[in-house]
């Protein structure tokens, strides 16, 4: 990075794009005929990226496959962005590598993220962006990650990968072929808390993905990971940010300031995450121009909010009836004696109900044990009062059930 100067969609995708975008002001349909903003010759605000020397602008865009989506990228790059996402699964590499071939000058103006799944170890990853490289017709990416890290899907020992010598070992090679400039992982796992703590342990992972919200409690376990993670020099990128929201009208109804500071939910969401000095940039998946512009613009007129204007919109969100727990570390279906993964449960539902993407939500919820998707037993009354977002359990589960099974 030069500092000077309708299948399978993700799961990233599917939150970031979805209910909070719906409340702006602004028409957010998918078929927009509004034009694209202005291009932009310079970028937009940068940030450091922990100690990786690279300076981030404020705004990800995170991609994935959409025939619109050559659009977007040129839109979203003349607009100011220079951080991209994409990763092995979400069907937007032959886009970026069509990009790359009809316009080469803006690979080295922009910060390229990409993401894989190891199979048994995180040496896979040696192999695999060779192949993540082929896709994107690029010689090298800027940030290379571990996609999703969590137990479900790598395996207890997962929990160790960010401070073992292996992953250590594995960094350091792949940085030595320069085909990644950085290697992390990315996690929205219930146990995040965990990994990123022994991230801060191991001190050699360069960057990490997470499930953020900006009205995160202070006390928490996550809270004092992400000061460590800080205090190392990791770079923090914030995802899934907040999403779920039934009633997003609502938010600036009960906050109604937001108009008069030309702000919508999603825009005010945004400058609350960059109010946080710890997060470097947010990732987040724009479907349209609308929401590009609306993006940008917040990040051009970002200023820190104070903490109680943060509250405040916290409070709207939640009196809005989420449907999804951005907060989720797994402590309803603990105090809920059950072992169904009621966040994930919850997540999938909204996928289904407020994103349309149906099947993928089924086929991810096909894929659950069969003891995770089993809440029949859990005290809902009990998860709805240990939930963060306080989620109604007892409306929510049933309405999963019957449309995801």
């Amino acid at each position: 990075m030069n500092d000077s100067d309708p299948s399978q969609v993700d799961r990233r995708g599917f939150l970031q794009g979805g209910a909070l975008a719906a409340a702006s002001a602004v028409t957010l349909n998918s078929g927009s005929q509004a034009a694209p903003p202005p291009a932009s010759k310079t970028t937009l605000a940068r940030r450091p990226l922990g100690k990786t020397g690279v300076n981030v602008t404020l705004l990800e865009l995170g991609t994935w496959r959409s025939p619109g989506l050559q659009r977007l990228l040129r839109v979203a790059y003349d607009s100011g962005i220079r951080t991209f996402d994409t990763a092995d699964c979400y069907g937007s590499e032959p886009a970026l590598a069509r990009w790359f071939q009809d316009m080469p000058e803006v690979r080295k103006q922009i910060f390229l993220v990409t993401k894989d799944h190891p199979q048994q170890t995180p040496r896979d990853l040696i192999r695999q962006l060779d192949v993540r490289l082929g896709n994107l017709g690029t010689d090298y990416v800027d940030l290379f990650l571990i996609h999703g890290i969590g137990p479900a899907e790598y395996g207890r020992d997962s929990l160790g990968w960010p401070k073992s010598r292996e992953f250590k070992d594995t960094i350091e090679a792949i940085k030595m072929s320069g085909k990644a400039r950085f290697v992390g992982f990315s996690c929205h796992d219930a146990l995040r808390a965990e990994y990123l703590q022994a991230a801060a342990d191991g001190g050699f992972v360069d960057a990490i993905m997470l499930q953020f919200t900006p009205w995160l409690d202070k006390g928490s376990p996550l809270n004092r990971a992400i000061d460590a993670c800080h205090a190392k020099g990791i770079g923090l990128i914030s995802m899934k940010q907040v999403a779920g929201h039934a009633d997003l009208d609502a938010v600036a109804k009960h906050i109604p300031n937001l108009a008069a500071k030309g702000l919508s939910p999603y825009q005010a969401l945004l400058q609350a995450i960059w109010s946080d000095e710890r997060i470097a940039t947010a990732c987040v998946s724009m479907r349209n121009t609308d929401q590009i512009r609306e993006n940008t613009l917040a990040a051009v007129n970002f200023a820190p909010l104070k903490t109680a204007e943060i509250h405040e919109l916290r409070d709207a969100c939640l009196a809005a009836r989420p449907t999804f727990c951005a907060d989720c570390d797994g402590r309803c279906a603990r105090e809920a004696g059950t072992k169904a993964a009621l966040g994930d449960l919850t997540r999938l539902l909204t996928y289904y109900e407020q994103y349309g993407y149906r099947s993928e939500a089924r086929r991810l919820f096909s894929t659950l044990p069969e003891e995770a998707r089993a809440w029949s037993d859990a005290d809902l009354e009990a998860a709805r009062r240990a939930c963060p977002n306080g989620l109604d359990f007892a409306t929510l589960l049933p309405r999963a059930d019957r449309h995801l099974a």
